[in-house]
């Protein structure tokens, strides 16, 4: 296997396709650093699918470079799919076999003896939990199983680069939290993970930068953290104890903090921006001087849900009018 020479795992200029009328993928710009997780974030249709089948060499663009290690996709295939791993939407297991079939049948298509196909198959069965169920015939999965199995069949090359795309989807809350353990495992022993996904707590959870795509274009990118204080600071929560005081609470918010507070519809829960949380203290005790009572307080920071209805101009749960803007070809 060639080894990676560069700092960047991936860098994409301008990636564009087109089906049709469609430009599923306008002008894509993408720079990864070997050793992270890097999410791209967007809902169904968005283009990500597409970006991953570019980069991945399994179609050619329409213009725009990707480099895999500094390997052209497109001049240098054979390269590039010596570095990757690809895990798709959907398992591309064989049902009709065992779990050790069919890691057995992929290490011999990858050039493994038989000998060496037996040790890797039994050595991923066991990193991936999979070890009582081996000999099962797939039909008798979980879902989750599969998608284990689809990704440890991903990684018998042992790939520097791994595709990601949306792994979690239809998991359960138990599942996806192994498979979140299983991506963090993935990096820390050496490999770079780029991660798709329309599920905003994921990206958030596992990524070091985010890609925001919408409509074929990356509109954001950046940490987190950085995406989040883009759309505006943390805010103050507070809920008088009695609503009679509400009136004199949000004056006082009003001193303290340099901010007018917003009522919510309950006329009891106050919100108001944070610029400076030094100055909570001086408004706590403004607020007890007066005889005002806090039935609670919390201090929120913005999500990853406000960044993109903020960005995007929608939610990014909004799929049902995105699905048809992403076209794949038969």
């Amino acid at each position: 296997m060639t080894n990676p020479t560069t700092d960047w795992a991936l860098e994409a200029d301008g990636l564009v396709k087109v089906f049709g009328t469609n430009r599923a993928v306008d002008g894509v710009d993408l720079q990864v650093r070997a050793g992270t997780v890097y999410g791209v974030l967007g809902p169904n249709g968005a283009g990500k699918t597409t970006t991953i089948n570019m980069l991945a060499t399994l179609l050619r663009p329409d213009s725009g470079t990707g480099r895999i290690f500094g390997h052209d996709v497109v001049r240098e295939p054979h390269i590039v799919r010596q570095l990757i791993g690809v895990t798709g939407q959907f398992a591309s297991v064989d049902e009709t076999l065992s779990a050790n079939e069919n890691l057995m049948i992929f290490s011999r298509l990858l050039g493994l003896s038989r000998t060496e196909a037996r040790t890797k198959a039994a050595d991923l069965l066991d990193r991936f939990g999979l070890t009582e169920a081996a000999r099962r015939p797939l039909k008798d999965f979980s879902g989750g199983m599969r998608r284990r199995l689809d990704l440890a069949a991903s990684l018998i090359a042992q790939p520097p680069l791994i595709f990601l795309d949306e792994p979690t989807t239809g998991l359960d809350p138990r599942t996806r939290g192994q498979m979140w353990d299983t991506i963090r495992e993935l990096v820390r022993t050496g490999s770079t993970v780029l991660l798709t996904t329309q599920y905003l707590d994921e990206a958030d959870q596992l990524a070091d930068r985010i890609a925001v795509i919408d409509r074929g274009r990356v509109v954001a990118e950046g940490t987190a953290d950085e995406l989040k204080a883009s759309v505006g600071t943390s805010s103050l929560q507070l809920r008088v104890r009695d609503s009679a005081d509400t009136e004199d609470a949000l004056r006082i918010i009003e001193r303290a903090l340099g901010v007018r507070g917003a009522l919510s519809p309950e006329a009891s829960r106050i919100t108001a921006p944070m610029a400076d949380a030094d100055r909570i203290a001086d408004l706590l005790i403004t607020l007890r001087e007066a005889g005002i009572h806090l039935a609670e307080m919390s201090v929120q920071k913005p999500t990853l849900d406000e960044v993109f209805l903020t960005i995007t101009g929608h939610p990014a749960e909004d799929t049902e009018s995105a699905a048809t803007r992403e076209e794949v070809p038969a």
